[in-house]
């Protein structure tokens, strides 16, 4: 195996790895956003339990407000790390992909409708990222 093999490997290898460490931050900011939409209704036992049923009907609408406003802000920031980087790794995979499909279209020009295949593959990165932008704001 020659020197560019062995470097197209490892940034295969690399982006593989960023875009399965991108999906599970994903996967860890909904965990946290489900986590933070169910601590209201502990609050609102709490609440409950120490204080009169009128009382605790008015600190339970401000709570939650004041909670809503705070996992919202968490919400868009998710969504814009998600589109964001993104984003990013499709640039840093479309640079890497384009630079090496043109070299081998330089070399064998019948080789170029393969080669957009993969340039349009990296650019579904970008694609994906936005989707899941969506679901974010979705839920906010």
């Amino acid at each position: 195996m020659n020197q560019a093999q062995n470097r197209f490997r490892n940034r295969a290898a690399l982006m593989t790895l960023v875009t399965f460490g991108l999906m599970a931050m994903f996967a860890l900011v909904s965990a946290v956003g489900a986590f933070a939409q169910e601590a209201p209704a502990a609050q609102v036992v709490e609440a409950a339990a120490q204080t009169s049923q009128e009382t605790a009907a008015t600190a339970t609408a401000q709570g939650l407000s004041a909670e809503r406003a705070g996992v919202q802000k968490f919400g868009l920031i998710a969504a814009a790390i998600a589109f964001g980087l993104g984003a990013i790794a499709a640039g840093i995979a479309i640079a890497n992909v384009g630079s090496a499909a043109m070299g081998a279209i330089g070399e064998r020009p019948e080789i170029a409708s393969q080669a957009l295949i993969f340039i349009a593959l990296a650019e579904g990165l970008v694609v994906f990222g936005f989707i899941t932008a969506l679901m974010i704001l979705g839920k906010v």
